[in-house]
């Protein structure tokens, strides 16, 4: 099982900053992980959320059950010692829409890279499906 996390703000893709993130919905983005992931022959789980409590919990979960991670944590990427420190007892890619990097100077600082599998940034939706067939060679 692979679970894709998507933290805060993500419910509004295609409605926020669409200059940077593009119009595609994170229900599109959802749909797209699941068809590759059934091509793949991998069970996904989708889910959001705004609450870095609940984050964590699916990342408790995931540890628990011995899932792989794909996770865009948003601005969280930048602020929660605590999501990184449930994140140490996982394998996970994380990944952002856009290129972080070439952003505001804060944007560039992960508390999570340095424990990642990998780090897919700037490749826009198209990241999650590198990061779910990198994970799914892993879990097949």
């Amino acid at each position: 099982m692979i679970l894709v996390l998507n933290g805060p703000n993500l419910d509004r893709l295609g409605k926020r900053q669409p200059e940077i993130y593009g119009f595609t919905t994170l229900a599109d983005v959802e749909a797209d992980i699941r068809r590759v992931a059934s091509e793949l022959g991998v069970e996904v789980e989708c889910r959001q959320s705004n609450y870095e409590g609940q984050l964590i919990e699916w990342v408790h979960e995931a540890a628990e059950n011995g899932w792989s991670i794909i996770i865009n944590p948003g601005g969280y990427t930048h602020t929660s010692v605590a999501l990184r420190d449930a994140l140490v007892e996982t394998t996970f890619i994380e990944v952002h829409i856009s290129n972080v990097h070439a952003r505001e100077p804060f944007r560039a600082h992960s508390y999570l890279s340095p424990i990642a599998r990998g780090v897919i940034a700037g490749l826009g939706v198209k990241g999650y499906e590198l990061a779910l067939r990198s994970l799914a060679d892993e879990v097949l």
